[in-house]
């Protein structure tokens, strides 16, 4: 049995036309714009990432016509251009929601409840991975690592950071932002729209009243390391040393603190496995050839 080239979704047509040209007062526009970013560049072929977020700014994701009003900007062939905003998951490739809703999948996201955030998120929102509600509102992804692994799990709006995340308070997340309510993320500024943050993502200030002020910064489960590195005083210890068993019930009444030095968790604390596991000592069992 075969199939025909239609079933199997190749065109054998004509050619995709060209891609039609922005009106002329938004392409005149959004050349003022692009000649303030080429400018930041002494290549002009570097300003295409932000072009790309410039463009995406206009309709929400990256059209034919960006792509080739960013190739006419930089003396660059389309194929240059879609090269480039096909390799990178910042651009989109067809029209989505105000809110762009990632839910990290990766793995320690993953078994911290992420995956069982995104399969409710579906259901709740009928709509699947890289789907848009019915009311525009909100796109629905499943993304690769937040960088935010000590918040786990992490779900991503607009690329601002909601840490900590459960089923039920993701639902109530895309919810709020339905309905129009003010949301705040864990950390930085509050949220914009989709376009509004391509634009800040091309380099252009936000002019919100004070919304550069409320950026984020690194939050307490991020600067632990850093801490203990300069040789601050660590939280208490939270599981019980190797070397002992449970403590006393009066031990349990006070908790334990550990000099700069010590792990905040002794299963994280470098040891030969002799020291912690006298059956197993560590190297050869046998000299070699024996």
């Amino acid at each position: 049995m075969t199939t025909s080239s239609s079933e199997r979704g190749v065109s054998l047509g004509m050619p995709q036309l060209p891609a039609p040209g922005y009106p002329d007062d938004v392409r005149a526009r959004l050349e003022a714009d692009a000649r303030e970013v080429v400018a930041r560049y002494p290549d002009s072929r570097s300003a295409l990432l932000p072009l790309l977020h410039l463009v995406q700014a206009e309709e929400g994701h990256v059209t034919r016509t960006g792509m080739q009003f960013c190739a006419d900007v930089l003396g660059l062939t389309t194929a240059e251009v879609t090269a480039v905003a096909t390799f990178y998951t910042m651009y989109r490739r067809k029209p989505s929601g105000d809110y762009q809703v990632g839910v990290c999948t990766n793995t320690l996201c993953a078994v911290m409840g992420g995956d069982a955030i995104f399969e409710e998120l579906q259901e709740h929102l009928g709509v699947g991975n890289g789907e848009t509600t019915g009311d525009g509102k909100v796109t629905l992804e499943h993304i690769e690592c937040n960088a935010a692994c000590d918040y786990a799990p992490v779900v991503m709006v607009n690329w601002e950071f909601f840490d900590n995340q459960t089923p039920d308070s993701a639902k109530r997340l895309v919810d709020d932002l339905r309905a129009g309510r003010d949301v705040a993320p864990t950390r930085g500024a509050r949220l914009c729209t989709f376009k509004e943050t391509a634009r800040i993502l091309a380099g252009f200030p936000d002019e919100r009243p004070g919304a550069v002020e409320e950026g984020g910064s690194a939050g307490p489960a991020s600067l632990v390391g850093l801490r203990l590195a300069k040789g601050e005083t660590a939280p208490a210890r939270v599981v019980h040393p190797r070397d002992g068993g449970p403590h006393d019930e009066q031990q349990d009444r006070t908790a334990h603190q550990p000099s700069p030095a010590e792990h905040l968790s002794s299963h994280d604390a470098p040891q030969d496995s002799s020291a912690s596991d006298p059956a197993h000592p560590a190297g050869p069992v046998a000299e070699e050839g024996e």
